[in-house]
């Protein structure tokens, strides 16, 4: 409890003025309680003093003050005092008054005192109340009218407990010694609460004393102190990163975990911002989430944060972080809480995950598109696309020139010799013109990483190039240049081996991607490689037996003599395209006896350099039969006798023969499409013949069919690959071809050349022969 000293009272008389000073101590001093002294062994334990802080003292203008009417005189012989009108704290410095216009802004105030309803209680020396605050009122029961002029101890200690507290008081009073403790204290209702005080001597001006007890209920004291204590170990204990920042996004607190994953120690963090400290775009977006949640109060949960600090500058981490608005117990913003999770060893698993994932990706995206044709450059293209932009900002695909020349790896002396196929660049760049475009050839220094990887059979990985080591990987030294300029910091060269040697090289570069190539983008290239070279292969092969069929058909095509008797001729051979072989189609015009011509048409079934052995034999045989003066239809089947010797091969032919004398023209067909005749006066038509059966079918007869022909008149032989598609009816192209053949030419070359550009895709998957003959007057 607590107790004050009266000042002197000039209104009465001098022996009934306490003496203040030392000497009063030894005069007898008034019992606050008004009542004999127990024993002082029945004095209550106090407890020691509280480890917490001490708690401010209270704003005086929240305590009430007593008017001396209303207190009750328990001792009716002791003297009355007035009270002093003291009106600044006690034993302290008034401290001067600012002017208004230059009083700093205050700040909200704390809730601290509010939650633990700490109650101030001014004590007069003789013990009486003299001042009780609201919060008192609240902690004891008594209203102010009720308590103030009452002696403190009778009205809230119950018998057992006063001399105790009466010896505290005198104890405080005399030496000026503060006191803390624990005491029993009686309410209003008559319940007893344990009470927490704080207990001080104050002095005002004129030398008197007073005691000002500060007090709270202890059980929310205790749970307020249990609450903080509990706080602060899980803030520093706590395996997970917590942090308190203020309205302007400072750090205020920032406990071990995440000081230690930041790599910066506390100190370092309070006061300064989060962008301060890491200025990686990933913060930076953090700080702005941080922002939104103080401006909105909505948190932020499980937000995934991946960036670079202190801790560990060389590699990424990962942070699941949540962020919350601090409000205190009144509603006031305080500023944001960040609590942090590392989750990099998950997040480096997610990434290896998906890395496997994305492999497999593009090993399955590299099966169905590369090789889709048997085309060298295609391929190579093929490969180019699915590397990039996956895998590489950029890709070259360079072949050895020998193995597009001969088929052949041997290069011969000197450095190897390479024809680029194929560049890709994922976005436009100042590299693209650093790379070698396809169909040039060039020659790449030694120390080239292409050079380097066809010498040796094995792939080259560079991780790192600084912008002065860019000529390791550059043709030349403008080369060299684009690529610095445009940022290329790592390279691979991986060879294309297929049928185990090595065919050419695949060359790969990052520029924008920041990552550096590494052993797993190694394997993954190498493994599109190795698929990619096989195709690559059997492209190269295929384009060199088309090229070896192509010639030998070309050789085996009659060269056309400009005369002919009665007859203006033209004639078109074009091979396979895309991925189809030069075939076995094939026209032939043979010069007969009394100025006859033999006119020939026929195709192989099948392709490739037999195909064009097996056409170059039969119109060998034709040519020969032509010479015995044997008509169409004998002449087919002397063809077909023949055709059963090269088995499996069968072929159609359409077999005719022209004499300019008698204005007429017998044909034979075996299996093949109907010719086309364009009267001079009339529209074009099929012509009706017996169709027969294709040569090699044997034991079948052929029939010859006889036709008028006039000067003007036109035929039109011709071979399936002209007319045929694999999506249309045959009728519909046949019908096609009646039209284009309606509209007027002005010669069969002009005629010939429509009909190809018009009816045959340039992908054509089918050769194509074509012969058109145009009557003449005999003589001209």
């Amino acid at each position: 409890m607590s107790g004050g000293t009266r000042h002197p009272d000039p209104d009465q008389p001098e022996t009934a003025r306490a003496e203040p000073g030392p000497d009063r101590a030894a005069e007898p001093r008034p019992d606050p309680a008004g009542e004999p002294r127990a024993d002082r062994s029945a004095r209550p334990q106090t407890d020691p003093v509280d480890p917490i802080d001490p708690i401010d003292p209270v704003d005086p203008a929240t305590v009430s003050r007593a008017d001396h009417t209303t207190a009750p005189e328990v001792d009716q012989d002791r003297p009355v005092r007035p009270r002093p009108e003291h009106t600044e704290a006690p034993d302290q410095a008034a401290p001067p008054r600012a002017d208004r216009a230059t009083e700093p802004e205050t700040e909200q105030p704390t809730g601290l005192f509010d939650l633990l309803g700490v109650a101030a209680v001014l004590l007069e020396a003789d013990g009486r109340i003299d001042m009780w605050s609201p919060q008192a009122e609240e902690l004891f029961g008594y209203d102010r009218a009720e308590a103030v002029g009452q002696y403190a101890a009778l009205l809230l200690l119950s018998p057992e407990n006063r001399d105790a507290a009466i010896e505290l008081f005198a104890e405080v009073m005399e030496t000026g010694r503060g006191w803390a403790g624990a005491f029993p204290v009686r309410r209003k209702d008559g319940g007893t609460r344990t009470v927490e005080f704080r207990n001080m001597r104050l002095t005002d001006h004129l030398g008197d004393h007073y005691a000002l007890g500060l007090a709270t209920d202890r059980s929310t004291l205790r749970r307020v102190e249990r609450d903080a204590a509990l706080s602060a170990r899980l803030v520093t204990q706590a395996p997970i990163g917590l942090a308190v920042l203020d309205t302007e996004l400072r750090y205020v607190a920032v406990n071990p975990a995440l000081a230690a994953m930041h790599g910066l120690s506390e100190a370092d963090h309070v006061g300064r911002r989060l962008g301060e400290l890491f200025p990686d775009t990933a913060f930076q977006a953090l700080e702005g989430s941080m922002r939104r949640v103080l401006d909105t109060g909505v948190p932020l949960v499980n937000q995934e944060v991946v960036g670079r600090t202190a801790a560990d500058p060389g590699s990424d981490h990962a942070w699941m972080t949540s962020l919350y608005r601090l409000e205190d117990h009144q509603g006031h913003t305080l500023g944001v809480a960040k609590v942090a999770v590392e989750v990099t060893d998950r997040y480096r698993a997610a990434q290896e995950a998906e890395r496997a994932q994305r492999r497999v990706r593009l090993i399955a995206r590299g099966s169905a598109r590369i090789g889709t044709t048997l085309e060298v450059e295609r391929t190579a293209q093929e490969l180019a696309d699915v590397l990039v932009p996956d895998l590489a900002d950029m890709a070259a695909v360079d072949l050895l020139d020998s193995m597009l020349r001969t088929g052949r790896t041997d290069p011969g002396e000197g450095p190897p010799l390479f024809r680029a196929l194929a560049v890709k660049t994922a976005y436009p760049t100042d590299a693209a013109g650093a790379l070698v475009p396809p169909g040039r050839l060039t020659v790449y220094h030694a120390g080239h990483p292409a050079a380097q990887s066809v010498r040796t059979g094995r792939p080259v990985l560079i991780t790192h190039l600084d912008s002065g080591e860019v000529g390791r990987v550059a043709a030349d030294a403008e080369a060299a240049r684009l690529l610095a300029r445009a940022g290329v910091h790592t390279d691979m060269a991986v060879p294309l081996i297929a049928r185990g040697q090595c065919i050419g090289v695949m060359g790969l570069a990052r520029a924008r991607n920041p990552a550096p190539f590494d052993a797993d983008d190694l394997e993954l290239a190498c493994e599109l490689a190795s698929r990619a070279a096989l195709s690559i292969d059997n492209a190269v092969l295929h384009q060199h037996t088309r090229s070896t069929a192509e010639a030998l058909q070309r050789s085996l095509l009659p060269r056309l003599s400009p005369h002919h008797p009665g007859l203006e001729i033209a004639a078109r051979y074009r091979p396979a395209q895309a991925i189809g072989e030069v075939g076995g189609d094939w026209y032939d015009v043979i010069p007969l006896d009394g100025d006859r011509t033999a006119l020939a048409v026929g195709d192989v079934m099948g392709s490739g350099i037999a195909a064009a052995a097996t056409m170059g034999r039969l119109r060998t045989a034709t040519s020969t039969l032509a010479d015995l003066d044997l008509g169409p239809a004998r002449v087919l089947t002397h063809l077909d006798r023949i055709t059963l010797g090269l088995d499996p091969y069968i072929a159609t032919c359409v077999y005719a023969v022209h004499d300019p004398r008698l204005a007429r023209l017998e044909v034979a067909s075996a299996g093949h499409l109907p010719p086309v005749l364009i009267p001079s006066d009339g529209p074009p038509r099929l012509l009706d013949l017996p169709t027969g059966t294709p040569l090699g079918v044997g034991g079948v007869s052929f029939e010859s069919t006889t036709l008028a022909l006039r000067p003007g008149d036109q035929l039109v032989l011709y071979t399936d690959g002209l007319v045929e598609t694999r999506d249309d009816p045959i009728d519909a192209r046949l019908d096609e071809l009646l039209r284009l053949l309606s509209a007027p030419s002005p010669s069969p070359e002009d005629t010939c050349d429509r009909l190809l550009r018009e009816l045959r895709h340039p992908a054509g998957h089918d050769d194509v022969a074509l012969l058109i003959a145009r009557v003449l007057p005999l003589g001209s």
